[in-house]
């Protein structure tokens, strides 16, 4: 059987030694397809040694023309922002808990192999951001976020307070826990638990969900995913997060710019995958009261 992929990419769940059997086991039945197997640095040391091409982040976009993520949402996001520009396509197993992004349950991972492997799957694009971090004009630090951007207070107990634009308008002052910027297909994480909206990831928008705002007139707010968005630090003690994973320390009138990225994340699932399926799953809609 011919393979629509020829070199295949494999990273785990980051520290994580009980990824390593289902690792092997994925490594082992594509050597046994005759396909190479590139296995990510960072998930080397959970299998044993001499048996697959190790390789770094990089290398391994550069080589594969699929990368399998074994493990939860928060390993395929990770995947996400570094192999985008590579426009490697993802295929998540799911080892986590809720897992959105990461569809294919490990009991059936072989039997879905087959097929997608064949050419028989469904590719998606997600919408995919940047964030980039000024003080007084020089850049800081940048990041991509599939999920989403947030600006933040630290551990210190109180609101901050910042200014948000869009295209350079502005948009309002925020006196808040934070501001959460997220992707359609962040709408189901930490954009949720702060009330906003479910968004179908094939909408090009972007939501802006205050974090418990002083004032409650300040709802969450849909826009374009074209849209640049600019957040205006005017406190102390706040951070930026991308994903949840990548934080960065900011100062008043510091600058968060955020627009989207050219290339989105490419997803692949397998043909029989249903968006509306894995709501009712995950949210229990499928209970009738």
């Amino acid at each position: 059987m011919a393979s629509a992929f020829t070199t295949i990419g494999l990273i785990g769940k980051y520290n994580s030694p009980e990824v390593g059997d289902t690792l092997e086991l994925v490594g082992r039945h594509l050597l046994g397809l005759g396909l190479e197997v590139v296995v990510d640095a960072g998930s080397s040391q959970h299998l044993p040694a001499g048996v697959f091409t190790v390789a770094d982040r990089d290398t391994l976009g550069e080589r594969c023309d699929l990368a399998i993520v074994v493990g939860g949402d928060g390993t395929l996001l990770a995947a996400a922002r570094s192999l985008t520009d590579y426009r490697v396509p993802l295929l998540g197993i799911n080892l986590g808990r809720l897992g959105f992004l990461v569809d294919v349950s490990p009991d059936e991972m072989l039997e879905r192999l087959g097929p997608i492997l064949a050419g028989d799957y469904l590719t998606e694009e997600r919408l995919l951001l940047h964030a980039c971090i000024t003080r007084e004009g020089e850049l800081i630090g940048e990041s991509n976020a599939f999920n989403d951007v947030v600006v933040h207070k630290t551990d210190v107990a109180r609101m901050i307070e910042f200014d948000t634009y869009v295209n350079g308008q502005f948009l309002y002052p925020l006196r808040s826990d934070g501001l959460i910027v997220s992707t359609p297909s962040g709408s189901t994480a930490y954009a949720l638990s702060g009330g906003g909206p479910i968004m179908h990831p094939k909408l090009n928008a972007l939501v802006l969900v205050p974090i418990c705002p002083h004032t409650l007139s300040n709802r969450p707010t849909v826009i374009s995913g074209d849209d640049h968005v600019e957040i205006v630090v005017r406190d102390n003690d706040a951070l930026v997060t991308c994903d949840g994973q990548i934080k960065i320390a900011l100062l008043p009138d510091d600058r968060v710019s955020i627009r989207r990225r050219e290339h989105p994340v490419q997803l692949i699932h397998p043909s029989d995958y249903r968006y509306f399926e894995i709501l009712r799953e995950k949210f229990h809609w499928h209970n009738r009261f």
